[in-house]
């Protein structure tokens, strides 16, 4: 196999979040890299996030026989013991923010991150694994009418806004997804030449 058959200028990015797709473009185009995009769904095992996005990518790439990366991301809540993690999608549809904020009453410690796992994979390798992370803390109360999920629940550090409370652009400029998707993109362009 080639370098350029192992590391093709076009990768396949596997999620249905639109959000996701122009994020990874924006950063891509940085690098020199196209990004297609497939909206497939894959099995989510049981696991941390490296794990899930391990399995999901080694999936995917031998189904579509392609390289391919997936994404796993969650927030993570340390007076939770990490909670909801893995979780947090689920969490998220039957907790939501409300939920988080009843487990937090009377918590001191509100520290938190986001982390996001970017797994790539081609139909003959095995998976690698980038980590992007956000420290920070969750508010006493939801803020911000920007982003979704738990985003105006998350002030980040050094910010007095949540990430709700954040426009898009600016959050994109130091979110864990970038700096996933950054380190990815750093490592897989240092390959291809």
């Amino acid at each position: 196999m080639t370098k350029s058959e192992h590391f093709p200028l076009s990768i396949t990015f596997i999620t249905g979040n639109q959000h996701k797709v122009k994020e990874a473009r924006g950063i891509f185009e940085k690098f020199g890299l196209k990004l297609e995009h497939a909206d497939l769904g894959y099995p989510e095992i049981q696991g941390d996030l490296a794990d899930v996005a391990r399995y999901g990518a080694k999936h995917v790439a031998e189904r579509l026989n392609k390289p391919v990366i997936v994404e796993d991301a969650g927030i993570f809540i340390k007076a939770l013991k990490w909670f909801p993690g893995t979780y947090s999608s689920y969490v998220q549809e039957t907790l939501g923010n409300e939920g988080i904020l009843k487990l937090m009453s009377n918590v001191e410690d509100r520290s938190a991150e986001f982390r996001s796992v970017i797994g790539y994979c081609t139909p003959k390798t095995e998976p690698e694994i980038f980590l992007g992370t956000v420290k920070g803390h969750i508010a006493p109360k939801e803020k911000g009418k920007y982003g979704f999920a738990y985003d105006p629940l998350f002030y980040p550090e050094g910010y007095d806004k949540t990430f709700g409370e954040l426009k898009r652009e600016e959050k994109n400029e130091f979110s864990h997804r970038r700096r996933s998707l950054e380190k990815f993109a750093e490592w897989y362009k240092g390959r291809m030449v």
